[in-house]
Formats: structure tokens, sequence, C-alpha cells
């Protein structure tokens, strides 16, 4: 039975779909660094710009590169650190819910050409929801460490993206391995899973869908399983 989100306490997102990581490097001409395949990377994301489904979201001040990404997201349910990276470290998850990890590209990409970041290109909304799914209702659906989830995404009611979230490269008992070594995750601390492959206009390409989102624009994230997640895009 799904339940409300708790309070969100931290916002860890990793990068963990290759077909997203190739894809977007290769629009820049670059290849693949060997350290992706080493180490499971993440950023920190602000929780204090966390917003539910139905809420509006307003593009940062200048910004005219609004992106969505689809995610799957992970809610921890109990203190951990060290954790080994089996299937044992699935214990400290409660459930599982929709993320649409909001994007201002533009500001994304000049703060990162100074090799810092994301920061405020990641900022204004983490979009969380509708609700919780309980891990242990959806154990039916995980093998080899991953959810055999149909993802797919949505804007103005025509679908752009297609993905299953059983295609990420690492595992989750590798992502909260890393994620809890030499720290402590807390309950209500999230591990977001990175954009599943084609799950963005950064990676379809803004020609392809029509160009970036503006206001009016409705993006509806849906994920087998976890429901339909909804946000508007809003005009200050």
């Amino acid at each position: 039975m799904p339940l409300p989100l708790p309070p969100i306490r931290s916002i860890r997102d990793f990068y963990s779909f290759e077909q997203h990581v190739k894809t977007c490097r290769a629009q820049r001409s670059l290849g693949m660094v060997n350290q992706w395949y080493e180490i499971p990377v993440f950023y920190f994301s602000n929780p204090a710009s966390v917003i539910g489904n139905g809420d509006e979201v307003y593009a940062p001040k200048n910004s005219v590169e609004l992106d969505f990404e689809l995610e799957i997201a992970a809610v921890i349910g109990c203190e951990a650190s060290d954790l080994p990276s089996d299937d044992s470290a699935m214990a400290c998850v409660a459930g599982f819910t929709i993320y649409n990890d909001w994007s201002a590209r533009d500001l994304q990409r000049n703060e990162m050409a100074v090799g810092l970041g994301p920061s405020k290109g990641k900022d204004f909304a983490n979009a969380l929801g509708p609700w919780l799914v309980p891990f242990s209702e959806l154990k039916d659906r995980y093998q080899n460490g991953r959810l055999d989830l149909n993802m797919s995404a949505a804007i103005n009611g025509k679908t752009v993206s297609r993905g299953n979230a059983s295609s990420m490269y690492w595992t989750w008992p590798q992502l909260l391995a890393h994620a809890s070594r030499d720290t402590k995750l807390l309950p209500g601390d999230v591990i977001g899973s990175g954009t599943v492959g084609t799950g963005c206009i950064l990676e379809l390409t803004p020609a392809a869908v029509g160009g970036w989102l503006k206001a009016g624009d409705v993006v509806q994230l849906e994920i087998e399983r976890l429901g339909i997640l909804e946000n508007r895009v809003a005009s200050r």
C-alpha cells in the first residue's frame, strides 16, 4: 500500500544509467571516462527545494533552458552506515518513489565549466512523488540489484521518453554502499538513480521535442507500480 512521503532530510543523486551518460557526453564530443566505471558518483541536491505531485515549477531567473529528468529514487527508512554492496543493504530502504530532477541547463553548463557543480542549475526544484511504495511491495520486480519497472515521460500528453529502471549500470546495493561509506544514512535521506536513458530533453535534444520547457507545459513522469508524478511549469 502506498504511503505518504516522509520529510526529506537530504538528497544524493547518482549518475547510474550508462546510456544517458554516454549520449550526453557524445553530444559534446566526449568519450566515457574510466572513473565512471570504477565508482558510482553522485552530487548533493537541495532538500529545501522539494516539491510534490501537482505543484508548480518556476524556472530560475534568467534561465531559458528548463529541462526535466526521469529518475527513480529510494528513500531511507532507518539509520545505516558502511553498508555492504550486496542485497542485505536493501534493509535500510523504506521504499521507492518517482524523482524529477528539474534542471536549468544554461545555468548548469556555465557553472560546471568551472569544474564544480551542479549547484544553481539544480537548486530550484526537486519533485518527488506521488507517494512512497514500500520496497516490500516491489520485491517481485527486484533482481540482480535492480528493479524491473518501466519508466516514461510525457510533455503536454505526448510521450517523449521510455526506459526501464533495470538498465542501471550500478546496482542499488552498490549505490547504498557508496553513499553510506564513512558516514550515516538517516531516515528521510533520498538516493536518486540519475536519469534513465532518453529521460531528459538534453539527451533527446531540444529540436526533437519542440524545444526546452516553457510556462504552461505539463510534465508527467510515470513509473510502473509507482504512479504518475505531474508538474506544470509556471510563469513568474
